[in-house]
């Protein structure tokens, strides 16, 4: 199922379980990093690996197929990833950051928005 079929009110769900997943991938991640490269405590990391289960289990009560799910996401996680690294570490995103985010949201859109045929065999 294609998300271009979804009423507005589930479209927004998506968006919203896109957002949360990618949140848990980063946050996950970050907390391992922390863990692992500037010698945090050991909790970052089971935390971490906590919050990265749960960024594997939210996509899967998306509507739509496994492929369109994950490639939405990887949208996703491009912008969340900048801007958690802007807000929790300071490192300020520059200009090709920001292009290469909005790029990567295009992106996002069209695989979301373009009207095609349906592409599922189940």
């Amino acid at each position: 199922m294609g998300i271009q079929n979804l009423s507005p009110t589930d479209c927004g769900i998506t968006i919203g379980f896109l957002i949360a997943s990618a949140l848990c991938e980063v946050c996950g991640g970050w907390c391992i990093w922390k863990w692992r490269r500037e010698g945090w405590r050991w909790w970052f990391m089971v935390i971490g690996c906590t919050v990265l289960i749960m960024s594997g289990v939210l996509p899967t009560f998306q509507k739509q197929d496994f492929n369109r799910t994950y490639a939405l996401y990887g949208g996703f996680f491009i912008c969340v990833s900048f801007l958690w690294g802007w807000a929790l570490d300071k490192h300020r995103p520059d200009i090709w950051d920001a292009v290469g985010s909005v790029i990567s949201l295009m992106g996002v859109l069209l695989t979301m928005f373009v009207p095609r045929q349906s592409t599922s065999t189940s």
